[in-house]
């Protein structure tokens, strides 16, 4: 049996005569950049997060860099995030000239661990961006108490948890501003690359705006000095059509979930743990194993096709070789990050695909 890491095959088959009749729509009226589909796309998905504001953009990227540039962060100013999320979070902070501050994670959740979190934050911190990574939202609680102590802004990089809920309230909405990325593979996926900034705040919503449309408004008047990050018409068409399906989609990830955990209960690997007060959207699932690698390739070489999110941490990235940090000072995400490996997860994944994973990964342990 050959099992995919991801379908989106199978996803458009259910939905085709929805999607093909929304590209349609932007083919016939030619508003292919911004425009009435993308506005009725914002509207929509504001209403779902329980934000007053949606702003689309065309990449999960581009709605970190905006959000911080909407704080009017920049050159001399440090943002906090974690070391085990995709490079585009700390990639974000330093386009706008800011400097990433990392702390370390909580094993059981991969998520930014709060208690850590106060000694990190300096006269210079302008933000702090904790990731709700793999679809499972940080605990907020914690970190809110902490960060309104000092007055510091949130920026909730939701990139993995579009539909994910901490004490009811979705990701998103909790912090000053949220980040949402609409890649192909996410659970709320374009046809192409893109983003949405969510905020209640009316002047974060606005400099958004501006900045993304290379600062202009009116037409030929440029404020400030901006970026091409508008979403075209087509994904905002497509992502519209796409959310009426996304409860549904996400009620079948967790299932899928909680059928993994229960086949490979006694399997000798460490599951993902859902957090009290969390709604866990299983962007990934995402399982521990000493022998990682080995694994991973006796998988591969029974069809099963599996992921690694993330390989190594950013804080050992060449990239960042100029903050001087080294290997050991972060050392629940270093050692995680050399276990993890990320089953095939999608709502069409059927039991029968599920039951052949599992039976592998029971072959393989002998």
């Amino acid at each position: 049996m050959n099992v995919p890491f991801l379908d989106l095959k199978a996803q458009y088959a259910s939905i085709k005569q929805e999607v093909d009749a929304a590209i349609q729509n932007v083919l016939d009226d030619s508003a292919f950049v911004l425009g009435k589909y993308v506005q009725q796309f914002e509207t929509e998905f504001a209403r779902y997060i329980g934000v007053k504001h949606a702003v689309g953009v065309n990449s999960g990227t581009a709605a970190l860099h905006l959000a911080l540039l909407a704080l009017s962060i920049g050159k001399g100013d440090e943002v906090i995030t974690v070391p085990n999320t995709f490079f585009a979070t700390a990639e974000a902070i330093s386009l706008t000239g800011a400097t990433p501050v990392f702390v370390d994670i909580q094993e059981a959740t991969f998520n930014m661990d709060p208690h850590l979190l106060e000694k990190a934050i300096t006269k210079r911190t302008k933000a702090i961006i904790p990731v709700h990574l793999y679809g499972q939202p940080v605990d907020m609680k914690e970190i809110k108490e902490i960060i309104d102590r000092h007055g510091i802004p949130i920026v909730e990089d939701a990139c993995q948890a579009v539909a994910a809920e901490y004490q009811n309230k979705r990701a998103g909405s909790i912090g000053k501003i949220g980040c949402f990325s609409f890649y192909p593979g996410k659970n709320l996926g374009a046809y192409g690359e893109g983003g949405m900034i969510t905020t209640d705040d009316d002047h974060v919503a606005e400099m958004a705006r501006l900045y993304r449309a290379h600062g202009e408004n009116p037409k030929n008047f440029h404020k400030v000095i901006g970026l091409n990050y508008r979403l075209e018409g087509m994904q905002g068409a497509i992502l519209s059509a796409k959310l009426k399906h996304l409860d549904a989609w996400t009620k079948k990830r967790q299932e899928n979930a909680a059928y993994y955990t229960k086949i490979l209960s006694e399997a000798d690997i460490i599951l993902p743990k859902v957090a009290a007060d969390r709604k866990h959207v299983f962007h990934l699932y995402v399982i521990r194993s000493k022998d990682r690698d080995a694994l991973k390739a006796h998988l591969e070489a029974n069809g099963i096709s599996t992921g690694i999110h993330y390989l190594k941490p950013i804080h050992t990235q060449e990239a960042y070789a100029s903050l001087g940090l080294r290997e050991g000072m972060f050392p629940v995400a270093e050692r995680v990050m050399k276990e993890i490996l990320s089953l095939p997860m999608f709502p069409e994944l059927t039991n029968e695909q599920m039951d052949y994973v599992a039976e592998r990964i029971r072959a393989f342990r002998g």
